[in-house]
């Protein structure tokens, strides 16, 4: 558990005095990102009065600083260790609300043996450094026993070799926010064709109409869609926004041509995954005989009403 000066720890612990899981190991390989050498330590020891600040460096494209706490920190009552924090560096530099999550690990030069002690959070556990937690690390990185003894190699002609590691997790996911929405407002596209037995295009679209913020339009072929025998109309609703080929909008709808002098209208439920500016619908919508026949109610004065209702539909964020 991390105490109130941001003690790194891998796992929760109901003791606050209970020292953080660490896990040490060995390698040849130096810092990848910042060593710091320190010459005469008894006296720099000495002179700090709680810790020593390193320069700033650079790693992962954000500044930082190796603090170095000769005596222990300070919070930590009777820690009798060295204590290596982390620090993000220059944080005026960086915006409003900043956030930087990483991992590190800390080196120890064993001079004696020519390879490096290293220290990290056994749980591989990643740090939000932000405003109010700029500094993390480890209070009991080594006991004063082990770390003066000259045997160990640590300290060699009172001369001793630090060094950090930084990883940063950068948030580079993708989020998606799918909403399923029943009976969504102006749900319905209503398109009045006048003068119909005039048309002599294949096809004709309708205006725009916008449902829960996408753009859809109605497409007619008047004469159908291909060389149909016998003749149908055909009609197609159709997605007009741009959207992201990886998204599909799901659209459950029902097409209709309005019967104008009774209410049994001509219609067909249907349901379909849209990509991007793709139409859906009927080549055989309705048979222009039954269309053109004046008894039945569809085609009044030389027009047609044709709509679109959207029942269900899904938006993306």
């Amino acid at each position: 558990m991390a105490d109130s000066s941001n003690e790194s720890s891998g796992a929760p612990v109901n003791n606050p005095n209970k020292a953080p899981a660490i896990t040490r190991s060995t390698r040849d390989l130096p810092p990848a990102h910042f060593s710091l050498k320190i010459e005469s330590y008894s006296l720099l020891s000495q002179a700090v009065l709680e810790k020593f600040e390193s320069c700033v460096f650079e790693a992962c494209r954000h500044k930082w600083r190796l603090y170095l706490y000769p005596r222990g920190k300070a919070k930590i009552i009777g820690t009798g260790h060295i204590s290596l924090y982390l620090a993000i560096a220059e944080t005026e530099k960086l915006p409003l609300g900043w956030e930087v999550n990483a991992s590190f690990k800390f080196f120890l030069f064993d001079q004696i043996r020519d390879m490096y002690l290293t220290i990290q959070d056994s749980f591989g556990t990643i740090r939000r450094f932000n405003d109010i937690k700029t500094e993390w690390g480890f209070a009991k990185v080594l006991p004063f026993d082990t770390f003066n003894d000259p045997s160990q190699g640590y300290i060699v002609n009172d001369c001793c070799v630090f060094g950090v590691e930084v990883s940063v997790y950068e948030r580079s996911n993708k989020r998606q926010c799918v909403s399923m929405i029943r009976e969504p407002s102006n749900r319905t596209m209503t398109w009045k064709i006048e003068n119909f037995s005039t048309l002599d295009k294949s096809f004709y679209f309708s205006q725009e109409f916008t449902v829960e913020g996408l753009k859809w339009k109605l497409k007619v072929y008047p004469k159908g869609a291909t060389d149909q025998i016998p003749e149908a109309i055909s009609i197609y609703i159709t997605l007009c926004d741009c959207i992201p080929s990886e998204h599909n909008i799901y659209a459950e709808y029902k097409l209709r041509i309005r019967n104008q002098v009774q209410r049994n209208h001509m219609e067909i439920l249907d349901k379909h995954w849209f990509s991007n500016l793709e139409g859906w619908g009927f080549p055989k919508f309705m048979f222009l005989n039954d269309l053109n026949d004046a008894f039945k109610g569809f085609l009044v004065n030389d027009t047609i009403i044709v709509e679109a209702e959207i029942i269900v539909m899904s938006t993306v964020k």
